[in-house]
């Protein structure tokens, strides 16, 4: 595998991008950031990661991935919540060789993350099944079994108590709803322990920018699976692009 790969996190507000040495997970140089476009379309996106590849002046073998907020099956965006409705069935290998001039990898934001986490990070040499969840405005998931990615699980919308669980769960909700630490934690754990009886996993870990405030509310959680902090933060998703993107298709 190559040492060296480029990772491009597609965001709401902004699409950001990195060269990664893929020997250590850490970014080579600066991560460089563009204001998402509004409206948010396929092209227009896909013109600000021609500029972003530009910026870094990325060699043309050096490989590309690009993280999305939507599920990506084999290369379509089957429905899209962050960006411009015209995304719905795009096939985004295509749309980013066509304003690249480059092949590049898409994968899903939550499962970039993941990867970063299972090569780099917290869930780094942890056998069997390792759940990454990203709690943010919704809940992001990644399913990881004994290294292996299992795409596009969207576990933030799994239905508990009659409501999809991210509009009651999410790091978000605790912000809208101005909830306490406390109070928050018992949401969390209906939906961790709902999580933890359908998958049984072998470690739970947790990221999003909340995860930096871990102490506040881990502690508070009575489960069985053991549960840990994420460690790449916020340069998840690019780390685990790139590193998908140079391990493609063997990943």
């Amino acid at each position: 595998m190559t040492t060296v790969g480029c990772g491009i996190d597609i965001g709401g507000s902004g699409v950001k991008a990195a060269l990664v040495d893929l020997e250590t997970g850490e970014f080579i140089g600066e991560r460089i950031r563009i204001e998402t476009p509004k409206p948010a379309t396929p092209d227009a996106v896909a013109d600000v990661c021609r500029q972003l590849l530009e910026g870094l002046e990325v060699a043309s073998d050096i490989p590309v991935g690009i993280t999305f907020p939507a599920p990506v099956i084999h290369g379509v965006i089957p429905f899209m919540a962050n960006l411009d409705d015209s995304w719905v069935g795009v096939n985004v290998i295509d749309l980013m060789e066509k304003h690249l001039g480059r092949k590049v990898v898409p994968l899903n934001d939550a499962d970039a993350a993941g990867l970063a986490e299972v090569v780099y990070g917290a869930a780094k040499d942890v056998p069997g099944l390792v759940i990454v969840t990203t709690l943010g405005t919704g809940i992001g998931s990644a399913l990881i079994m004994d290294g292996k990615l299992v795409p596009n699980s969207e576990l933030g919308h799994l239905e508990i108590d009659g409501h999809d669980a991210e509009t009651r769960a999410s790091s978000g909700q605790k912000t809208l709803q101005d909830l306490s630490w406390k109070k928050w934690a018992k949401r969390l754990q209906k939906y961790y322990s709902h999580v933890e009886m359908l998958f049984s996993p072998d470690l739970f870990v947790v990221g999003g920018g909340v995860s930096k405030n871990h102490a506040k509310f881990m502690p508070l959680l009575d489960l069985k699976t053991k549960m840990v902090p994420a460690e790449l933060r916020n340069t998840a998703g690019i780390v685990g692009a790139a590193w998908y993107a140079a391990s493609w298709p063997c990943e």
